[in-house]
């Protein structure tokens, strides 16, 4: 090969070289010119804190949830349950007379408020103390303590750990719109179960009585104390204007004051009569005609007794008695008005107390059951799968929150 100048050169600088440098070359080359990309992270491996975070799922989750498990399916007892639905009622037949005007209230409708107070007392200590004296509470429930001391009651219990146990053992669900109850009761056998769901029926029915007869005395005493005091009221108004008449010797001022207006109108007419005489005999007769001194004297004498008779009704007036006659009358229509208002005072508390023994008589309050108490066949409770996926549940959130918090403060640091 040439080049420009006309020199010969060779055609392969290597030329010369055995096979075996040319093949090592080309590999250097070819390493050479190859781009080598480095991995970012090594290879993960094992370090003391993730086999920490095993251990400690295992300890409180895998340990806990195991525990819970074989507790529930081997040591836990059996529960029953009875189930119980009521609600109280009010009997209220009304009387023909408060149909006829409009007034008649329906038959049998509930009353939310008693439910509301039974609600709470069935789930009082006394309630417990009642069923307890009944049915010996303690012995049902710390029968099985021994075998299942976790869900039983301890036998060394005071009344109030059985009051808070009995909030375990019995389940209330009350709706106030309708006024409805029911309640699960859990006992360690089904006729125990269903046994005390007929002491807490009888035991509140019992209380509605109570209250019903309570609120029966309450109104009747509220009545007849209204209608004692109208009385005295009224017995205070009549001796009043007795002792009025007695002292004025008026039986009837206004029929006494008819009688002096009467009495003015007639010497009134009279007065006019003598007047018109007086005119007729002026014209007729002569001056000094002692007919004429005559009906002057007349005139004179009617004219004194109209203003004598004017006079009592004014301040210094003197009536029957002797006392101020427009006094008289004022005290009277005052005393009258007293009694007619304490005669209707007694009228309407008279009332008030025949509608009040009326309603105590018609109206009653009972505990309707719509549900008696069931006697079940198979054992329902504990709820063996729910506790332990609760358990595992709360145990599984723990260890991750207890996980995160810790790689926190580990890239804190």
């Amino acid at each position: 090969m040439t080049d420009t100048s006309g020199a010969t050169v060779p055609a392969d600088p290597f030329e010369g070289e055995d096979d075996e440098r040319k093949a090592r070359r080309a590999a250097r080359q070819a390493d050479k010119s190859r781009i080598v990309v480095r991995p970012v992270a090594s290879r993960a491996r094992p370090k003391r804190r993730h086999w920490g975070l095993i251990l400690a799922f295992v300890l409180m989750v895998v340990g806990p949830t195991a525990g819970a498990g074989w507790y529930l399916y081997n040591r836990a007892v059996d529960q029953y349950a009875s189930t119980l639905g009521f609600t109280v009622r009010s009997e209220d037949i009304s009387s023909a007379v408060d149909i006829l005007g409009g007034l008649g209230r329906s038959l049998g409708g509930s009353s939310s408020p008693d439910t509301d107070i039974l609600y709470e007392f069935i789930r009082s200590q006394e309630m417990v103390a009642a069923i307890d004296g009944r049915l010996d509470l303690h012995t049902l429930f710390s029968r099985h303590y021994d075998a299942d001391p976790l869900l039983s009651f301890a036998p060394d219990g005071t009344i109030e750990d059985l009051a808070n146990y009995w909030q375990r053992m019995v389940r209330i669900s009350y709706d106030s719109a309708s006024g409805l109850m029911e309640l699960r009761v859990l006992a360690f056998d089904p006729a125990e179960a269903q046994a005390i769901a007929e002491a807490i029926y009888e035991v509140s029915s019992s209380r509605i009585n109570e209250l019903s007869a309570i609120a029966r005395a309450d109104a009747m005493r509220y009545a007849s104390e209204d209608l004692d005091v109208s009385l005295e009221r009224l017995k205070g108004a009549r001796e009043a204007v007795t002792a009025f008449r007695l002292r004025t010797q008026i039986v009837d001022p206004n029929a006494d004051l008819q009688g002096q207006m009467g009495l003015l109108n007639t010497l009134q007419a009279q007065l006019a009569e003598a007047l018109i005489e007086f005119d007729l005999l002026a014209n007729a007769t002569r001056e000094g005609d002692p007919r004429l001194a005559q009906a002057e004297r007349r005139i004179e004498v009617i004219r004194g007794r109209i203003e004598e008779e004017r006079r009592k009704f004014g301040t210094e007036g003197q009536g029957p008695g002797g006392e101020n006659y427009a006094e008289t009358i004022a005290e009277f229509e005052r005393l009258m008005v007293d009694r007619e208002f304490a005669e209707r005072t007694y009228v309407v508390a008279l009332s008030a107390a025949d509608a009040a023994r009326a309603e105590a008589n018609r109206q009653s309050r009972y505990l309707a059951a719509y549900i008696r108490p069931t006697l079940a066949e198979k054992s329902e409770f504990p709820q063996r799968e729910l506790m332990l996926g609760i358990v595992a549940l709360f145990s599984f959130l723990i260890w991750a929150i207890l996980s995160l918090v810790y790689y926190a403060l580990r890239d804190r640091r």
